[in-house]
């Protein structure tokens, strides 16, 4: 199926408008397209030279229109009607920008602490930036925490390089714990028993019920919607028996996989990860956000919202609503998001941003 991830260049967001309400049930989708190009290159619409239109999506009636210069696609949102002609079954569309919250950036809180015994932390920082150059950390505190932000990427990579350093670090105290206890040396015990507690902080990087599975890290709000709205996940666990550790960082989830019986075969995580990641990226790209932000509002208006939100759902079971003191998340397609949105501001009668 065409998606929003054929457009080619890196700003094409912001030329891009995400039309919906198309009467798909009376015309082929080629002729579709060709109509609603058609539509959004007259000038009486406000329209102008457009550069592409993707049909058909993933959601039924609903377009991509890339045009050629971004003024366009804002003049043609701001009108508040548009209608296809007669021949075109004169259907009222809804048309808005492709929503340019997408998943990525993510931001985190680390704690380098665990490390302290092993390395001087400041060296890891530095190490870190030049590793992954595309993060942001800021100073490091003198607990050992330290913010980061980039791109999800980045943030998976930077995980990655983290439980790498781990891994080493088990591993060269393990060694240095087996030549102590190979010449039985005396005089290194307490050297050896520090060494055993290094091991042991270090090893609660992993969780125990974990090791010897697989792993991999995934978006927090991309995670959530795989789980709760794709019935693929639960499905494929169950049919390879396999058992799921879930440790949520703020915006990044680390999964942790392991066969659920003993004579199952090793090669059944690695499998699932695989779809697993396959799935997590396809939706890091199709997926977008919306948020209320309820900052200042009174406790009436936040259960005004809240209940709208709750109303609206049943209209649109493919969008996951995420509540937070602060905020609501609404996740789903750019097209349902935007509707979703619309529809409980309407709902609550006021304006929500």
């Amino acid at each position: 199926m065409a998606s929003i991830l054929y457009v080619k260049e890196p700003t094409a967001w912001e030329r891009t408008i995400v039309v919906a309400g198309l009467p798909f049930s009376l015309f082929n989708d080629q002729l579709l397209a060709i109509f609603v190009k058609s539509h959004f290159q007259d000038i009486k619409n406000e329209g102008g030279d457009v550069e592409d239109v993707i049909y058909p999506t993933r959601t039924k009636g609903v377009a991509y229109v890339i045009f050629k210069e971004r003024k366009v696609a804002e003049n043609v949102v701001r009108q508040k009607k548009q209608r296809l002609a007669k021949k075109a079954g004169n259907a009222q569309l809804t048309v808005s920008h492709l929503s340019e919250k997408v998943f990525n950036s993510v931001k985190a809180l680390l704690d380098l602490s665990v490390f302290r015994s092993q390395i001087v932390l400041e060296r890891l920082v530095t190490d870190l930036k030049k590793k992954i150059p595309m993060l942001h950390f800021s100073p490091l505190e003198p607990s050992g925490k330290i913010h980061v932000e980039g791109s999800f990427l980045a943030m998976k990579r930077l995980n990655e390089s983290l439980l790498l350093k781990s891994t080493h670090l088990l591993q060269r105290n393990r060694k240095i714990m087996n030549e102590g206890e190979k010449w039985k040396r005396q005089s290194p015990q307490r050297s050896l028993q520090k060494s055993a507690n290094s091991v042991t902080t270090l090893g609660t990087l992993v969780p125990k019920s974990a090791r010897g599975g697989e792993m991999l890290v995934l978006d927090t709000d991309v995670f959530l919607y795989l789980k709760q709205k794709c019935r693929c996940y639960e499905t494929t666990l169950n049919r390879f028996h396999i058992q799921t550790q879930e440790r949520v960082d703020g915006e990044l989830t680390t999964l942790y996989l392991k066969n659920a019986h003993a004579d199952s075969q090793p090669s059944n995580t690695w499998h699932v990860k695989e779809l697993i990641e396959e799935w997590s990226q396809g939706l890091h790209l199709e997926l977008r956000k919306e948020m209320f932000h309820l900052g200042g509002m009174g406790s009436r208006e936040k259960r005004n919202i809240q209940w709208a939100c709750e109303k609206v759902h049943s209209r649109y079971r493919k969008v996951l609503i995420n509540f937070y003191r602060t905020h609501i998340d609404i996740i789903g397609s750019s097209s349902d998001t935007y509707l979703f949105k619309k529809e409980v501001m309407k709902l609550v009668g006021q304006k929500v941003s």
